[in-house]
């Protein structure tokens, strides 16, 4: 189970300033999913493939949040090689450079063994060919298979209390749905600190297998 503490609140602070033009996250370019079922904040939802840039960091939650942010947040800011580029004119050129990447939605952090996966989610218009490489060899930029997966959103704080309380409710949709967690949940947030709490967009995911 994620834990949510302080430290995510001192990774939020974090973001302040470098998330100050998007204004709302409804600008963001989120996950691509169908909802197949929704009621109330739940749903089940198919999700297509998509592309993360991830980080794992041990240690305490909130030490690794403020780190895997900051490794993740430093590749999107140009931290990175650009893929090669060739213009067919002549003479052929070459040149390779920093690129920066537009900030999508949501941020997610997992609970992985005794480490913690921090990952950002990647425009749609980038491939694993065309997604610029990580220069720091702790981020790497993997696709997220097709997946089912069980969902619910809230507003209100990052406090682990009312993250327990969201995921004790899940967890009774998911059994109620005659489905089972297949993975460990996903805490999401898609709003920049500076979104008054009541109006924040907060979800936990969690895999979940077919109906028998």
């Amino acid at each position: 189970m994620i834990s949510i503490s302080r430290g995510l609140r001192a990774l939020a602070l974090l973001l302040a300033g470098s998330l100050a033009p998007l204004g709302s996250a409804m600008a963001i370019e989120e996950a691509p999913f169908k909802t197949l079922v929704a009621d109330g904040p739940f749903e089940i939802r198919e999700y297509a493939p998509y592309l993360v840039a991830e980080t794992y960091v041990e240690g305490g939650f909130g030490e690794v949040g403020n780190e895997g942010f900051r490794r993740l947040f430093r590749y999107i800011s140009g931290d990175n090689a650009k893929a090669a580029s060739i213009a067919m004119t002549a003479p052929v050129e070459q040149s390779a450079a920093s690129e920066k990447i537009a900030m999508t939605a949501p941020v997610e952090q997992q609970k992985v063994g005794a480490r913690w996966r921090i990952a950002f989610v990647l425009p749609a218009s980038y491939t694993l060919a065309t997604a610029p490489k990580p220069l720091d060899p702790r981020v790497t930029v993997v696709e997220m298979p097709a997946r089912r997966m069980a969902s619910v959103r809230y507003s209100g704080t990052w406090s682990e209390a009312r993250y327990d309380e969201q995921l004790a409710a899940l967890a009774k949709f998911v059994t109620d749905r005659g489905l089972s967690p297949e993975g460990e949940p996903v805490f999401a947030r898609y709003d920049p600190p500076f979104m008054p709490w009541f109006l924040r967009r907060n979800e936990i995911v969690v895999p979940v297998g077919r109906t028998p």
